[in-house]
C-alpha cells in the first residue's frame, strides 16, 4: 500500500514539474528596466534606460504610451523589442503641448513587470539644438548666415521660429581669446576684421519667452579676404534739421560717389538671403559729399537698416557697417500747440498735437509730459508745473493780471530720452476773482453811505467860495433891520452931489411928495453902503443941513 502511494506521488510531481518552472519564470527571474530618460532636442525624441539584471541575455524591451484621457495603453512606435537601450519615437505624432505617459517592460521567453515613466510635455522637455551657421568673407568682415534649429519642418519651434535669439563666440584660429557677441540676426555681419586672417566661431540659439538655451554649434572657421582698394564709409549718424533727415559718413578717399540703401529691420529675423530686399534711397544715389538729405516722410513710424557704399567708377567698396535707425528715436519732438483760457483768478491750459509745415497734426505713440512755465508780463520770476494730462490749470493767480506761458513736451520713456523746443509764448489776462467782486460790492456801499456827507460839505464848500469871491451887493437881514430902527438921522445919504441938491431946490413939495422923496433916499442908501473918507469930508456941511431939513420933514409929515 505504502508503495502505491509513493509510486503516485511521484507521478504527479514529474507531470507537475515543467507547469512549475514556467510559473517561476513568468515575471519574476526578469526584473523591470530603471532609470528612464527622456531627452528631446528640437524634433527629435530619444529613450534611454539601464538594465536590471545584465547577466540575464537576449532580452529585449519594449514601451507603450498613453495620453490624456484614454484609459487602454498604445504600443510606442519606434521602440518595441529593442535589444539596446536607446530608441528614437521622433515618428509619433504627439500634442506637444500635452502631457504623455510612458511604461516599459523587459522581455525574453516571459516578461518583466510595467516600469511607469513620471508624465511629461514634450515642449517643456524640449532642448534647443545647435543651428545652422554659413560663412561669407570680406576683407574686414565676415557674413554669417544662420538657420533656426530644427528642421525646416519642424513641429517643436513652428510657433518660435521668429522668436530665436543668437549669440556666438568668435576668435583668431592663431589665438586663444575669445569674443562673445549676443542678440544677432539670423544674418550678421562681424566688422573690423584684420584681413588675410583665419577667424573661427560657434552660435547657439535661445528662446527668451520660453528661458530656452540651446547647444553651441560646431565649430567654423574662415580667412578674410586680401584688402579691397577702396574701403567701406565709416561713421555713419543720422541726424535731424527742420523736416529733414540728415545722413552723414566720414571717408578719405576723394572724386568718389556714393549711395544709401534701406531695409526694413525686422526682416533680419527671417532665415534666408536678404541681398534682394535693400531699396536705394531717391535722394541719396550717386551723391559726391559726404552727406545727404532726404525728407522725413519718405520712411514711416518702424525700425530700419541703413548702409552706404563708395564708388570710383571702377573700383567698388563693400558696404559699411550697418546702422540701425528708429524713426521714433531720430524724429525730433515738436513744441506742444496749447490754448489758454482765463477763469475766476486761474487759467485754463488745453495742449493739442504739434503740427508740421503742411498743417497736419503730428502722431505721437509714446507717452509725453508737459513743461509748463508761467510768469507775470510785468516780471520774469518764471514758475515751473508738471503735467502728463493734456489739460491743466494754474490756480492762485492775482485777478485782472497778465500772464505769459510757454511749454514744452518730453517723452515719458528712458529710452527715447528727448525734448521740444519750448513753444510760442502766450499771454492773457486773468478775470476778476471771489475777492474783487466782495471788495466791488463794499465799494459801492461806502459810496452810497459817503454820498449825503459829500453832497452836504460840496455845497458848504460852494457857500464859502460865494461868499468870499462873489459877495451879495443887497446887505443882510440884520443891517436892514438895524438901519430901519434908527433915526433917519444916524443914516448916512450917501448920494451924489446932484441928488442931494435936488432935494434942496424943490421947497415947496406937497406932504406926500416929500415922504416919497425921503423913502427914495432910503433905497438909494441900501444900495450904496460905503463912501471914502474924502466924500465924507466935501459933503459935511451938506450933511448938517440935510440932518435938519429931515427933522423938520419929519415934523411936518407927523
Amino acid at each position: 500500500m505504502m508503495v502505491t502511494l509513493l509510486g503516485a506521488t511521484t507521478l504527479v510531481l514529474v507531470i507537475l514539474a515543467p507547469w512549475v518552472l514556467s510559473a517561476a519564470a513568468d515575471g519574476k527571474n526578469l526584473k523591470s528596466p530603471q532609470k528612464v530618460e527622456v531627452d528631446i532636442i528640437d524634433d527629435t525624441f530619444i529613450l534611454t534606460w539601464n538594465r536590471s539584471d545584465e547577466s540575464v541575455g537576449n532580452v529585449t524591451f519594449s514601451f507603450d504610451y498613453q495620453r490624456p484621457g484614454m484609459d487602454n495603453w498604445i504600443k510606442l512606435p519606434g521602440c518595441q523589442n529593442i535589444t539596446s537601450t536607446k530608441c528614437n519615437f521622433s515618428s509619433l505624432k504627439l500634442n506637444i503641448y500635452e502631457e504623455i505617459k510612458l511604461r516599459i517592460r523587459a522581455e525574453k521567453e516571459n516578461t518583466s513587470s510595467w516600469y511607469e515613466v513620471d508624465s511629461f510635455t514634450p515642449f517643456r522637455k524640449a532642448q534647443i539644438g545647435p543651428p545652422e551657421v554659413h560663412l561669407e568673407a570680406e576683407d574686414k568682415a565676415i557674413v554669417i548666415h544662420i538657420s533656426p534649429p530644427g528642421t525646416k519642418d519642424s513641429v517643436m519651434w513652428a510657433l518660435d521660429g521668429l522668436s530665436f535669439t543668437y549669440s556666438l563666440v568668435i576668435w583668431k584660429n592663431s589665438s586663444s581669446v575669445e569674443e562673445r557677441i549676443e542678440n544677432i540676426y539670423s544674418r550678421h555681419k562681424i566688422y573690423k576684421l584684420s584681413p588675410e586672417t583665419t577667424y573661427c566661431l560657434k552660435v547657439k540659439a535661445a528662446l527668451l519667452t520660453s528661458r530656452k538655451i540651446g547647444v553651441y554649434s560646431p565649430v567654423h572657421c574662415i580667412k578674410t579676404t586680401v584688402e579691397n582698394e577702396l574701403p567701406p564709409p565709416e561713421n555713419i549718424e543720422v541726424i535731424v534739421q527742420n523736416q529733414n533727415y540728415v545722413l552723414k559718413w566720414d571717408y578719405t578717399y576723394a572724386n568718389v560717389t556714393f549711395q544709401v540703401q534701406w531695409l526694413h529691420a525686422f526682416l533680419k529675423r527671417n532665415p534666408g538671403n536678404h541681398l534682394y530686399k535693400w531699396k536705394q534711397i531717391p535722394d541719396c544715389e550717386n551723391v559726391k559729399t559726404t552727406q545727404c538729405v532726404f525728407p522725413q516722410n519718405i520712411f514711416q513710424k518702424g525700425i530700419y537698416l541703413l548702409r552706404v557704399q563708395a564708388s570710383d567708377g571702377n573700383n567698388t567698396s563693400f558696404w559699411s557697417e550697418e546702422i540701425k535707425f528708429d524713426t521714433e528715436i531720430q524724429a525730433s519732438l515738436l513744441p506742444p500747440v496749447f490754448n489758454v483760457r482765463s477763469l475766476s483768478d486761474s487759467l485754463r491750459i488745453s495742449i493739442g498735437a504739434p503740427k508740421r509745415s503742411e498743417n497736419k497734426p503730428v502722431i505721437q505713440d509714446y507717452p509725453l509730459i508737459y513743461e509748463i512755465l508761467f510768469w507775470e508780463n510785468t516780471s520774469k520770476a518764471e514758475r515751473k508745473i508738471i503735467e502728463k494730462k493734456t489739460d491743466a490749470t494754474i490756480p492762485n493767480l492775482k485777478p485782472l493780471t497778465v500772464y505769459c506761458v510757454k511749454a514744452r513736451a518730453h517723452s515719458m520713456d528712458e529710452k527715447l530720452n528727448k525734448s521740444s523746443v519750448f513753444s510760442d509764448v502766450v499771454c492773457e489776462e486773468t478775470k476778476s476773482g471771489n475777492t474783487s467782486k466782495i471788495w466791488l460790492i463794499i465799494g459801492i456801499f461806502t459810496v452810497l453811505l459817503a454820498l449825503p456827507f459829500v453832497i452836504y460839505a460840496v455845497k458848504v464848500l460852494l457857500r464859502c467860495i460865494n461868499y468870499v469871491f462873489f459877495p451879495s451887493l443887497k446887505p443882510s437881514s440884520n443891517i436892514d433891520e438895524y438901519f430901519s430902527e434908527q433915526p433917519l438921522k444916524n443914516l448916512l445919504l450917501l448920494t451924489s452931489e446932484e441928488q442931494i441938491e435936488k432935494c434942496f431946490i424943490i421947497e415947496n413939495i406937497s406932504t406926500i411928495a416929500i415922504v416919497e422923496e425921503i423913502n427914495q433916499t432910503d433905497e438909494d442908501h441900501k444900495k450904496y453902503s460905503s463912501q471914502t473918507s474924502q466924500d465924507s469930508g466935501n459933503y459935511s456941511n451938506e450933511d448938517e443941513s440935510e440932518n435938519k431939513t429931515s427933522e423938520e420933514l419929519q415934523q411936518d409929515f407927523i
